[in-house]
């Protein structure tokens, strides 16, 4: 990808909705069970809003039961920013995009085996690209997962090898 570089608030405002804008500017949360993707069950990606940086796979969402989406572990370790968060009178873990500086939303330990880890984001925060628009979305090089799950076949034997795995 090219070198990223955050829009203003004006521009932020202009392009994001104004609940997008909240969350992932000022670590507003978006409604429980009225958001877009806490129940969505379609393989792909959930990229940051903003930077369309890669943040989460749908091959590591579950369903926590929350109202959010939740993930098991972040796609990139590198892109997921953890910071102490003291707000509402408790102490968390909020996750915000180390590209943009995206609010994403929080971390907890009772996620499932084998991280045991919850990531509760924000759908405000994420666009999600479909498994089968992934290549031509310039994301192809996190397909490895995806065919090793059975659930993406390359057109050809040299489009496998060409494939390089996502790095966790």
């Amino acid at each position: 990808m090219q070198t990223f570089q955050k829009p203003s608030e004006g521009e932020l405002k202009q392009k994001l909705t104004r609940m997008q804008f909240e969350v992932t500017q000022h670590a507003a949360t978006e409604p429980a069970f009225r958001n877009e993707f806490y129940d969505n069950h379609k393989p792909g990606i959930y990229v940051d809003i903003i930077s369309g940086q890669p943040l989460f796979s749908s091959l590591d969402k579950f369903d926590s039961g929350c109202g959010w989406p939740s993930f098991s572990r972040a796609l990139l370790d590198k892109e997921v920013v953890e910071r102490n968060d003291q707000s509402l009178g408790m102490v968390r873990t909020e996750v915000r995009s180390r590209t943009a500086d995206s609010h994403l939303g929080h971390v907890f330990n009772d996620g499932p085996a084998p991280t045991g880890l919850r990531y509760c984001i924000n759908s405000a925060s994420l666009r999600f690209v479909p498994l089968e628009e992934m290549e031509k979305a310039g994301y192809g090089s996190y397909l490895e997962p995806f065919i090793k799950a059975g659930l993406y076949k390359p057109k050809d034997a040299k489009d496998a090898k060409d494939v390089e795995p996502a790095k966790h």
